[in-house]
């Protein structure tokens, strides 16, 4: 485009090399894509009318019949995917005393400050598994009995979060 012409809508253009003209199928031998225009020899997919399904997953068993069915009347509303999941992120005694010194208060966000119950906006549910010899401060959400047994006989105390 020579520099004198005043540039605006009208004389726009892409850049020399930059659009490429589509390739049309089914024009003779020559061109590299006649007699069956890309398609292949017969079956479904050389036939006019063809639509591969956007779920096809070329015989697979596709993911929606291989997902997991729910029992109930009301579906989705009747029964969790997995029969035992829990609803709340455990943290053991074990790891209290790992990770807390003597009359500390665990407070939940001193919990995620400490790698324990990191989770946004799930319960926390102390459990009793490990053993628990000093005495602290516990909140949570939760306790099981033997949790909170174990913590109230090493001198600390449960503070339930609402």
């Amino acid at each position: 485009m020579p520099d004198d012409r005043p540039i605006g809508l009208h004389s726009l253009q892409p850049a020399p090399g930059s659009r490429k003209a589509r390739k049309r199928v089914g024009r003779g031998e020559g061109s590299g894509t006649g007699k069956t225009a890309g398609r292949g020899q017969k079956g479904a997919g050389a036939r006019s009318g063809d639509k591969q399904r956007s779920n096809f997953e070329g015989g697979q068993m596709p993911i929606h019949m291989r997902m997991r069915k729910l029992r109930g009347p009301h579906m989705k509303k009747s029964m969790p995917f997995e029969p035992f999941r829990t609803h709340t992120q455990p943290v053991n005694l074990k790891d209290l005393e790992a990770r807390f010194d003597k009359g500390a208060d665990v407070t939940l966000d001193v919990l995620a400050g400490r790698g324990l119950a990191t989770r946004k906006g799930v319960p926390v549910k102390v459990l009793a598994k490990g053993e628990l010899s000093k005495p602290l401060t516990v909140h949570a959400h939760a306790f099981s009995a033997s949790a909170r047994e174990a913590i109230e006989a090493a001198g600390g105390t449960c503070v339930v979060e609402a």
